[in-house]
């Protein structure tokens, strides 16, 4: 099937999968009608580069086998009713044309909806089709695995097709990217692409502006492991992300004013290296030069710019980062430029395959958690005990994935010692502190690259 074509999304089955059939039977036992499809979205695993999407740069990740579900039925009155298999998830309804969405509470619902807003606002839709839908979710939430982005998507493809649209899945992820950030989270877009564009056996780079995605075949001799740290991070719950989104913002203005750039139009990290015409090594080189690596302060970076604290808070902060004082230019930005070089470097030694490639990509894997520590500051406790537990059992490679502050980490095993991996990070982990039953949820498991996003319809 050609790639990007809107009808891949497409899948028609003549006997329900088990998982379908069951969610048929609970929306017919709660709408007392059937489903007329099913949407599937997966949740992603980030391989290596953290927080650079947002800054303008290449990602690797790969999509798992967790999803997100939803059956549908569309109706004739332009009302959204929307249930959840998970009991402690609320029903929620409300009108088709008064969608509003409360980024001061993330709940469930409000991820449905930036879906929803998405196409909606796309299409210019005056009269959007009602719908009843029941969820099903697999993916642990607020655990780095973009359990949101994956509802975010979900719900975008189950508007898309309960209105009868097309759009190519490179469309879809671009909408739900901006859509998403209704809620709040200024994410830059990897969440949102890997769940459409990904294809089973491949991880995929990601790359923006424009959008296109890439095969990279992973080596056959290591699998990658998933382990949950069972700390909950949610991201439009705290300012720890958009904190980070800003420091970034904030170097690339500083970074541009002192090359006598239009800082003004400047609004990414990349942008500066693209406008410079140089390396990411040079970059590296330029903001051990320009940065002084203790935070700055309001005033300091008004001064820089020549601005006051009005139009900083105004034309450059996020609404949840108004009142922070201090920032970290040097190291953000410092982490994004060294881990945009770990992600192209990761996708070489995958493609040339040396002899010790997973030797190799096991240290670029570990270079990155400890930036991801040191400089991004955005792991926790439970995250450097996991990494140093999955490390001490036979992990060649192992970081945090996701946002971090909690959630999970990806690690890199050899197949031939994956089976005592599993069983000792288990033992040294999750069982002396019974970890919220971690196991019983799926929090430690190896995983292979999924499939993206698709529509099932009975034949």
């Amino acid at each position: 099937l050609p790639a990007f074509y809107p009808n891949t999304f497409i899948i028609k089955v003549s006997n329900l999968p088990f998982r379908l059939l069951k969610l048929k039977e609970m929306f017919v036992s709660k709408f007392g009608s059937v489903p007329k499809f099913y949407v599937r979205a997966p949740g992603r695993v980030n391989l290596i580069g953290e927080h650079i999407d947002y800054c303008g740069y290449a990602v690797l990740p790969m999509a798992i086998e967790q999803d997100i579900l939803i059956a549908v039925e569309p109706v004739k009155t332009q009302v959204v009713h929307l249930a959840n298999t998970n009991p402690s998830y609320q029903d929620f309804i409300i009108s088709a044309n008064n969608i509003d969405i409360n980024k001061t509470k993330p709940l469930w619902h409000n991820y449905f909806l930036c879906g929803l807003k998405g196409i909606q606002e796309h299409f210019g839709l005056n009269n959007p089709t009602g719908m009843n839908c029941l969820l099903d979710g697999t993916i642990p939430p607020s655990s780095g695995l973009s359990s949101s982005s994956a509802l975010v998507c979900c719900a975008g493809l189950v508007t898309l097709r309960a209105n009868g649209k097309t759009l190519s899945k490179v469309e879809l992820a671009e909408i739900c990217t901006k859509s998403e950030h209704y809620i709040g989270t200024e994410g830059g877009g990897m969440d949102q692409s890997i769940s459409f564009l990904a294809e089973e056996g491949t991880a995929k780079l990601i790359e923006f502006s424009p959008l296109r995605a890439t095969d990279v075949r992973l080596p056959s001799g290591a699998a990658f492991v998933i382990a949950n740290s069972c700390v909950e991070m949610n991201k439009a719950a705290t300012s720890h992300y958009n904190i980070r989104v800003v420091e970034c913002r904030l170097a690339t203005k500083l970074l541009s004013k002192s090359k006598g750039l239009d800082w003004k139009k400047m609004l990414k990290l990349q942008d500066v290296q693209v406008r410079l015409g140089v390396s990411l090594e040079e970059m590296l080189t330029i903001v051990e030069e320009v940065f002084h690596p203790e935070p700055y302060s309001t005033e300091e970076i008004c001064k820089c710019l020549g601005i006051s604290l009005e139009e900083l808070r105004t034309q450059i902060l996020s609404q949840n980062t108004q009142d922070v004082s201090t920032f970290k230019l040097y190291q953000r930005a410092k982490h994004v430029y060294s881990e945009a070089a770990r992600v192209l470097e990761f996708k070489k030694i995958c493609n040339e395959a040396p002899a010790n490639a997973i030797q190799l990509l096991g240290e670029l894997m570990n270079q990155s958690y400890i930036s991801c520590k040191e400089m991004y500051e955005c792991s926790c406790p439970e995250l450097d005990r996991l990494v140093d537990i999955c490390l001490q059992f036979g992990a060649i490679g192992s970081r945090l994935t996701g946002a971090g502050w909690g959630g999970c980490t990806v690690s890199m095993v050899p197949t031939d010692k994956l089976n005592n991996f599993l069983k000792n990070v288990e033992k040294a982990y999750y069982q002396p502190n019974a970890q919220k039953l971690a196991l019983e949820n799926n929090s430690l498991f190896a995983t292979k690259p999924g499939r993206g996003a698709l529509v099932f319809v009975e034949a």
